[in-house]
C-alpha cells in the first residue's frame, strides 16, 4: 500500500472517530405523549394524565436548566427559573395524593440535550415556556377539573408567564 494511501485511510479514519464523538448520542427523542407536547396534542385528558403531563414538563425544564447550569456556570436567570420549577413540582404532588394518582418517575434528563450555545439556551428557554404556557391553558379549562387542580394549573401557567419574560430578557442580548 503506496504511503498516500496510508495517510488518506488515517485521515479518513481520524476525520469519522472525531465527528462521531462530537455527536450528541445521550438523549432519546422526547415521547410523544410526554409533557408539554403530550398534552397539546391529546384531545380527551383525563386528571391522571393532567397532572402527569404537568409533572413530566415540570421535571423537563428543570433537566433542561440543569444541563445548561452544568455547561455554562450559574446563569441567571436559569438559576432562578430552576428553583422555581422546583416550587411547581411541589405544587403538583400534593393532587397525585390527594387523587389517589401514582407519582410518574422522572424521566426527564435522558430527553435533554445541552444547547451548544448560551443563546440556543435561551431560546430554548423561550420555546419550553411557551408550550408551557399553553400546556397549562389546556389543561385549566378542562371541563370537569377539579377547582384545586384547576387553581394550581392557573397559577403555574401565570408563573411561567414570568419565565417567558426573563429568557425573552435574556435572549435580546443575541439578537
Amino acid at each position: 500500500m503506496s504511503k498516500v494511501k496510508k495517510i488518506a485511510i488515517v485521515a479518513i479514519i481520524s476525520f469519522i472517530f472525531f465527528n462521531f464523538n462530537l455527536l450528541e448520542v445521550n438523549a432519546e427523542a422526547l415521547p410523544e405523549n410526554y409533557g408539554a407536547k403530550g398534552a397539546l396534542q391529546d384531545s380527551s385528558i383525563t386528571l391522571e394524565e393532567a397532572l402527569t403531563y404537568a409533572l413530566e414538563d415540570e421535571y423537563l425544564a428543570q433537566a433542561r436548566y440543569d444541563d445548561i447550569i452544568k455547561e455554562y456556570g450559574e446563569i441567571r436567570p436559569f438559576t432562578q427559573i430552576k428553583v422555581a420549577e422546583q416550587r411547581h413540582i411541589t405544587a403538583l404532588l400534593p393532587l397525585f395524593t390527594r387523587y389517589n394518582i401514582s407519582v410518574p418517575e422522572n424521566k426527564a434528563s435522558q430527553y435533554t440535550t445541552t444547547p451548544k450555545t448560551l443563546k440556543e439556551a435561551f431560546e430554548a428557554g423561550v420555546q419550553g415556556e411557551i408550550d408551557n404556557i399553553a400546556m397549562y391553558q389546556k389543561l385549566a379549562d378542562l371541563p370537569d377539573l377539579p377547582q384545586d387542580v384547576q387553581t394550581v394549573m392557573v397559577r403555574l401557567g401565570d408563573a411561567s408567564k414570568n419565565h417567558l419574560a426573563a429568557f425573552k430578557k435574556g435572549l435580546s442580548q443575541y439578537q
